[in-house]
């Protein structure tokens, strides 16, 4: 499955609508989830499962898929959800991929491919408890049909939380190159902006954050607002991420790109969508490089190669 028929610069996702059921009192409730296509592989039926001792209750087990192992979650276990027993009847696994690991997903249902405008999400972070889905799972959610409700699931803290996957922090160059200006990062992860910031500043940049795409765009005019013509001596970097409520990181970079007070500013992409459809679409909208979260030593070399190409 990949998103090539999304255009560069359109502001829209694709996701993957999948369902996990709860039984209640009074009924099976339906709760409604997605994931972005880019990170889903394939969508298979429940395999045989080789269980692994010791492990908790919702990783279900492993399987071969083409000579790779991978591990299974079960989502509703996670969660802490008791299923109706009629929910295996339509199970399925998501083969997901994103910051180059493989991992599935027990789901009740997956439904269909929906395509939805970034600026009809909105961000998750009213949420609090309920069950193991906190707002830190849940990157934004969106109205559909029926008036129900969509949630976008944050796989990599769900992965996190697991222990199946850590960023990679301390892979750093004996000699990290030392630059002086600004840094503008965009990420609506607090926990990835900090990882990027904190490496950011090992090198010498003073860096300026943003939540998303807008947000990006005024802290850009704020910027130029300061140094007028002489913005690109000063602002030597953007670090964007490519999934984004309001504005994704493809969209905004367009912006950039399509102004001429900006598009001298080099746009380095840094997200855990790990396909080359996206990788491709990141340089069609002008990006310069497109890093996989996190590996710090590609970090540190790729963005010292880019502001390095800028310098005059």
């Amino acid at each position: 499955m990949d998103d090539r028929s999304l255009k560069v610069g359109s502001n829209e996702m694709e996701l993957v609508d999948f369902r996990i059921l709860k039984q209640e009192e009074d009924g099976v409730y339906e709760g409604i989830y997605g994931i972005n296509v880019s990170k889903v592989r394939e969508i298979i039926r429940v395999p045989f499962l080789t269980e692994l001792p010791g492990t908790p209750e919702f990783i279900e087990g492993i399987f071969d898929l083409r000579e790779v192992v991978i591990p299974v979650v079960n989502l509703a276990k996670w969660m802490g959800i008791k299923a109706p027993e009629s929910a295996e009847k339509n199970s399925r696994v998501i083969i997901t991929e994103f910051n180059n690991v493989l991992i599935g997903f027990v789901v009740h249902e997956a439904k269909r491919i929906r395509r939805i405008n970034w600026n009809d999400i909105e961000p998750a972070s009213f949420m609090s408890g309920g069950d193991s889905l906190d707002s830190n799972k849940i990157t934004g959610v969106t109205k559909i049909e029926d008036d129900n409700v969509l949630l976008i699931l944050d796989l990599e803290s769900v992965v996190q939380d697991l222990g199946l996957y850590e960023p990679d922090v301390d892979s750093i160059p004996q000699e990290i190159e030392r630059f002086s200006g600004l840094a503008l990062v965009l990420d609506d992860s607090a926990t990835a902006r900090k990882i990027v910031k904190e490496a950011l500043i090992k090198m010498g940049f003073s860096v300026v954050e943003a939540m998303d795409g807008e947000e990006g765009l005024s802290r850009l005019n704020e910027i130029y607002s300061t140094y007028g013509e002489n913005i690109a001596n000063n602002l030597k970097i953007i670090i964007s991420d490519v999934e984004m409520p309001k504005m994704d990181g493809f969209h905004f970079a367009s912006n950039v790109k399509a102004d001429g007070r900006f598009n001298n500013i080099p746009i380095v992409f840094n997200s855990s969508i790990s396909d080359h459809f996206s990788e491709g679409r990141g340089i069609d909208a002008g990006g310069e490089a497109y890093l996989v979260k996190f590996e710090a030593s590609s970090f540190y070399n790729e963005v010292a190669r880019v502001v390095r190409a800028h310098m005059k």
